[in-house]
């Protein structure tokens, strides 16, 4: 079967036109080689009578000129999927790290969500063995949980520690999209999985941050594409996205790039369209689940950017991290009172847990407007009551800090990992009064309260 063929007519930035001198015309994101430069790889955007708009997707040092030949090869852009790309780092185009990119099965990164009949809702814990996190805002095997706040505030770390807890507890596959990110964390967290000896059932799909717009934009639907695949074999996976606000920037940046008039706060008009249909790819069904982590950087710490808000409307677990915690040496830093989950049900998380979380998130409230009046006249001003309460909120506060296995070069301090059971037996003994008489500050950074040996 023929392909189309052109000739350069122009080139713009990371837009090439291209005219039609074939009887074969070009489809809709089929990928065209360049004559006598073979690596560069450009993709089928738009066709006008004979004249067709291409995105240059990868990075070249050579340059493109009017005049020079192209020539399409009648395919979309594809990606290695399967048992294959475990233990490997991969780029965009399905090419290794390690220079191993003899793969023989492939799939297009473009491919629908499924059917609505076909999504199954999660109904199970997904256990992390952080107390924070298991506690008070719990993890849905097969639902998507967002981990979201501003600059420096530790998403990442967060991200990592998540991945080192259940990877070795979980029968799944993990998938990594490195959206838009520096490619040192991804270094470093595929070392980590080597020492874990967990590789083998790892695969990482990075697009860096120095890569064009395309590129970036692109990463996030091959991930997609390689994690549906184990879905589809019957395998649950793990999908971990560091970070959907890069894939957001870089779909607004190729918006631009195309000429496209931006919306809001100078935003892609399609700003949701392209969350949901790469949001709608990650969903569990009959045959196996997708659990998917992402990290959500907040610009300025504005959360009603648009790009965050559109993010946060799929996600069925947010754990929102404040800047004010992290500045209270609380970490994970995370906002007890603006991060949710839809697990937060009797009927999940089991009769003991619910009673023990509905009651400490009753004295929560009351524990921030008492924290204030605190500030002003001195706790020793409170009524005994109020005092009662603003100490033991305080202790579980403390408590629900955790060293982490991610830090330990860093902080020195061993990392724990804690069962929910147990954070739920430590949470009520706290509430129960059984610690008034241990200092709040005996409290922070200990996994549970026997290991620390406070009872």
């Amino acid at each position: 079967m023929s392909h189309f063929k052109g000739i350069i007519k122009s080139v713009t930035g990371q837009t090439v036109v291209v005219v039609i001198t074939s009887s074969t015309l070009p489809q809709s994101g089929e990928i065209a080689h360049v004559s006598k430069s073979p690596e560069i790889k450009l993709e089928v955007l738009a066709r006008i009578d004979t004249e067709v708009t291409c995105l240059i997707l990868s990075e070249s040092n050579t340059l493109l000129v009017r005049g020079q030949k192209v020539e399409g090869t009648g395919k979309p852009l594809s990606v290695p999927v399967g048992k294959q790309v475990l233990g490997k780092m991969l780029n965009l185009f399905g090419e290794s790290s390690e220079g191993e990119d003899n793969f023989d099965l492939l799939a297009p990164i473009y491919a629908p969500a499924p059917s609505f009949s076909l999504a199954v809702n999660p109904t199970e814990i997904l256990e992390t063995g952080i107390k924070v996190i298991d506690f008070a805002m719990p993890i849905p095997r097969g639902g998507k949980v967002g981990v979201v706040g501003g600059a420096g505030m530790g998403k990442t770390v967060l991200l990592t520690e998540i991945i080192l807890n259940i990877i070795n507890r979980q029968e799944a596959y993990t998938v990594f999209a490195g959206i838009g990110e520096r490619i040192r964390e991804a270094q470093e967290l595929y070392q980590r999985l080597k020492a874990l000896k967990v590789l083998d059932k790892s695969s990482l799909v990075i697009g860096q941050m120095h890569e064009n717009a395309a590129n970036r934009f692109r990463i996030a639907q091959a991930a997609a594409t390689i994690a549906e695949h184990f879905r589809d074999k019957g395998n649950d996976v793990l999908f971990f996205a560091d970070n959907m606000f890069r894939f957001v920037q870089a779909g607004s940046e190729v918006s631009q790039i195309l000429g496209e008039i931006p919306s809001e706060q100078f935003y892609q008009a399609s700003l949701q369209n392209q969350v949901a249909e790469i949001e709608d790819r990650l969903v569990s069904t009959e045959d196996a689940a997708i659990t998917s982590i992402q990290t959500v950087y907040v610009p300025a710490d504005d959360f009603s950017d648009p790009a965050v808000s559109a993010i946060m409307t799929f996600l069925d677990t947010v754990i929102i991290l404040s800047r004010g915690n992290a500045q209270l040496d609380l970490h994970p830093p995370v906002d007890l009172l603006q991060s949710s989950s839809s697990f937060l049900k009797r009927q999940i998380l089991g009769e003991r847990h619910f009673e023990v979380y509905t009651r400490f998130n009753g004295l929560l409230s009351s524990y921030v407007r008492l924290s204030h009046i605190a500030a002003i006249v001195g706790e020793e001003e409170l009524g005994a009551a109020d005092r009662l309460t603003f100490k033991r909120t305080r202790k579980v506060i403390n408590y629900l800090t955790q060293p982490f296995f991610a830090t330990e070069s860093q902080t020195g301090r061993k990392g724990t990992h804690v069962k929910r059971e147990d954070a739920v037996t430590d949470i009520e003994a706290i509430l129960a009064g059984k610690l008034d008489n241990v200092p709040d500050e005996k409290l922070k950074y200990i996994g549970t309260l026997k290991e620390a040996k406070l009872i």
